[in-house]
């Protein structure tokens, strides 16, 4: 990796590392819109003032717009979330392996 790749994953780290960043993208990464209330919902246990920072950031970061039916995903959004894609499988895998052996 060059050192222009390591700031550009930096400062994107940087962003979802965020409290609730990842689970706000996340809670949008079927395409349909959201609204606040319905985000608030999907997401679980974030205050409202931290959700309003959270779309803040991601809005002024690109990665999330706010129409008429509610917050979506931009097509960069969407792009992250596709490669963020495998995380699932690999959830699942790593939780089975913390599960104690069975004797």
């Amino acid at each position: 990796m060059t050192s222009k790749d390591n700031v550009a994953i930096g400062l994107l780290l940087s962003l979802l590392e965020s409290r609730y960043a990842i689970r706000v993208l996340w809670a949008l990464k079927d395409g349909h819109p959201q609204t606040f209330r319905i985000l608030q919902d999907s997401v679980g246990r974030i205050t409202p003032n931290t959700l309003n920072t959270r779309l803040k950031e991601l809005r002024a970061a690109g990665l999330l717009t706010h129409g008429s039916d509610g917050y979506l995903a931009t097509p960069m959004g969407l792009d992250l979330l596709k490669r963020m894609g495998d995380l699932a499988a690999f959830a699942n895998k790593w939780v089975a392996s913390q599960a104690p052996a069975k004797a």
